[in-house]
């Protein structure tokens, strides 16, 4: 694996998240959504891995009262397989963690069974269904959550 640091996300990160979020996502987020996320959101905290100064994934969630709430996480796809997910995921669960919130929850496409067993890795358990949450194609969710 090359030196990946895992950081906070900045505005400056923008453009090169927008590139994954487009690749990854058939419905992906604008760039003001992400600004707003990162600049006004109080409840939002963001990573990115960055490798050689370009952003290879992202992720981020919202802290609420004692729980965080993963919105997103994304891994360029000339990144996938080299662990980076694995690191955006730690990284995530150590900063709610020393935030003093040890419940974590997520949503993520019934299909989507390498990133149900990344998730799995870190303890991440399914745990229901959203019924055709996923307005693009009317896939369903499964709900997965964390305790610890």
């Amino acid at each position: 694996m090359d030196a990946v640091k895992i950081r906070s996300m900045t505005v400056e990160d923008i453009p090169q998240v927008l590139e994954i979020e487009n690749l990854c996502f058939t419905v992906p987020w604008s760039p003001e959504a992400f600004e707003m996320e990162i600049t006004k959101n109080k409840f939002a905290h963001y990573v990115v891995a960055e490798v050689d100064g370009r952003i290879a994934g992202y992720g981020g969630m919202w802290f609420i009262v004692d729980e965080a709430h993963v919105t997103n996480i994304a891994v360029h796809p000339q990144y996938r397989g080299k662990g980076y997910g694995n690191l955006i995921v730690e990284a995530m669960v150590e900063r709610a963690d020393a935030h003093d919130i040890y419940q974590m929850t997520l949503e993520v496409r019934a299909s989507n069974h390498v990133a149900q067993n990344l998730y799995r890795k870190f303890g991440f358990e399914s745990c229901g269904t959203r019924p055709k949450y996923y307005a693009d194609n009317n896939e369903d969710a499964v709900i997965m959550w964390r305790q610890t």
